[in-house]
């Protein structure tokens, strides 16, 4: 298994960055939280995971070792695969996903694209045990952005993906306007919500 991955950023796109090893780019793919942390140009370590089916290997990157630990006991459960144990840490850190585990807090897991009442109700049911309860006291959930702090950080992010300042600061006031003066959600989802505008 390739554990980690450590060079510099060689390009980065809306689900995943190329990572130059010693002259070797490696495509990997990451949830939008990890993406944000990665500057095209800067060096970084990226903790791994490399799925491999009879047509492809696919690695996939984290913020952390814990993530990708939670990412591989994800896929213990049957119908899970890799894209939707990447999706539901896009949706909940690890420490929410051990918390809704373990409160059997289906709501809060019906939240990730893709799964269901049921299949919710299942990963509750085989993956209880396995991944036990939040570790460290760290935050439940993907912490809110604060404030205005959010904008920086989604239009850093945007720029990173290759989106010149001009369209990312675009995006971003397109994306405040829409907040209308709400609470502003994860980073995570703001960043989906400004790629989405980008797209169009």
């Amino acid at each position: 298994m390739i554990a980690f991955v450590s060079g510099r950023v060689a390009a980065a796109g809306p689900d995943g960055a190329v990572i130059d090893v010693h002259g070797v780019g490696l495509s990997v793919q990451c949830t939008p939280a990890t993406l944000a942390g990665l500057r095209v140009g800067d060096p970084a370590h990226v903790p791994t995971s490399l799925v491999v089916r009879e047509d492809s290997l696919t690695l996939f990157g984290f913020a952390d070792d814990d993530e990708r630990t939670v990412f591989e006991l994800l896929q213990t459960a049957s119908g899970i695969g890799p894209r939707l144990a990447l999706a539901m840490l896009a949706v909940h850190t690890p420490n929410a996903l051990r918390r809704a585990v373990a409160a059997e807090d289906v709501t809060a897991l019906t939240k990730v694209p893709g799964i269901g009442k049921k299949g919710a109700q299942r990963i509750v049911l085989e993956l209880r045990d396995r991944l036990g309860g939040p570790i460290g006291g760290a935050d439940e959930v993907r912490a809110p952005a604060r404030a205005e702090a959010w904008r920086e950080q989604v239009q850093m992010g945007l720029v990173n993906l290759g989106w010149s300042a001009r369209d990312a600061g675009a995006a971003v006031d397109a994306v405040a306007a829409d907040l209308d003066g709400a609470e502003a959600p994860p980073v995570a989802a703001l960043l989906k919500s400004a790629l989405k505008k980008l797209s169009k």
